[in-house]
C-alpha cells in the first residue's frame, strides 16, 4: 500500500476543522443572526467613514434589526 502524501492529509484535516468551526459558529449565532450578520458587519464598516458614515449605516441597522 502506498502512503498518502503528508500535504494531502494535512489539507483534509484542516478542511474538516474549518467545516466544524463554521457549523459551530452558525449554530451559536442562531437562525436569524446568520442572516443579519452581513448587514451588521457592513454597517460597522460604513460607520468608519467620517462624514456620511452614520447616515448611510442607519438603513443597514434598521434592516438588521428587522431580521432579528
Amino acid at each position: 500500500m502506498q502512503k498518502k502524501p503528508l500535504l494531502i492529509s494535512r489539507f483534509r484535516s484542516h478542511r474538516l476543522l474549518g467545516i466544524v468551526l463554521l457549523l459551530g459558529m452558525t449554530t451559536g449565532l442562531g437562525g436569524c443572526g446568520v442572516v443579519a450578520a452581513p448587514f451588521r458587519v457592513t454597517s460597522g464598516v460604513v460607520k468608519a467613514v467620517p462624514v456620511a458614515g452614520h447616515v448611510v449605516a442607519a438603513p443597514l441597522d434598521v434592516t438588521a434589526d428587522a431580521i432579528d
